[in-house]
């Protein structure tokens, strides 16, 4: 019997891209140099922060340099933490999230966006109470798709794998359900860059409407 669901956040409750674009293009503005489309800042998420300017920082100057990384990394966090005008929340997550609770199921949230941007972003959504775990990229010394931090999350509710069901929409995710041995529900409308057939899921959906029905079975 499922007793709670645990969700990602960007590209599987909201669309943050836009945000997560501008915040970049400022930073790099700030350094003079070259700007980076939606797109390429798209292909950029899923790893954390860090990982997301490495990956902008190898786009417009073609390698890493420690001391410069460092230096993006700290200015990209200081607009992350405020970028929320252009977030949008995915059409019925609010609903689906009030029928779990509804339901009697606790609540997760595992993401790899760093935890002070996570608060941020929940709070400017009007969900600082909606999550009874939320767990950062940040927040182990290790981020998804290490394992770990999921059943950080899976602990932290006082529950066992058995228990919960993952919901995520990226390679990272599959792979960290995967790892974990959790059962993992794909949100196919994301950030993924494979085929859907090519990941590691138990189902899949592209309407919110359509989860519950993967979780509860028929009465």
């Amino acid at each position: 019997m499922i007793r709670a669901v645990i969700f990602d956040l960007d590209g599987t409750l909201i669309d943050s891209a836009p945000d997560i674009h501008a915040a970049a293009n400022l930073v790099l503005e700030g350094e003079g140099l070259p700007l980076v489309s939606l797109e390429q800042s798209r292909s950029f998420v899923g790893r954390g922060a860090r990982v997301f300017v490495e990956r902008m920082e190898q786009a417009v100057t073609g390698r890493n340099d420690p001391a410069l990384t460092a230096h993006l990394h700290a200015r990209f966090l200081h607009f992350y933490e405020r970028a929320h005008e252009n977030t949008r929340v995915y059409p019925h997550v609010p609903e689906m999230l009030a029928h779990l609770r509804d339901r009697g199921l606790a609540l997760g949230l595992c993401t790899n966006k760093p935890l002070r941007p996570t608060h941020a972003a929940l709070a400017h959504l009007g969900w600082g109470e909606m999550f009874d775990v939320v767990l950062g990229g940040d927040s182990l010394a290790v981020a998804k798709p290490d394992p770990a931090p999921l059943l950080a999350v899976v602990s932290g509710l006082g529950l066992s794998l058995p228990d919960i069901v993952y919901i995520g929409d990226s390679e990272t995710d599959a792979e960290t359900a995967q790892r974990a041995g959790a059962r993992f529900g794909l949100y196919t409308q994301g950030y993924r860059k494979t085929p859907v057939d090519q990941m590691f899921h138990h189902f899949r959906f592209d309407d919110y409407r359509q989860m519950a029905g993967h979780i509860f079975p028929p009465s």
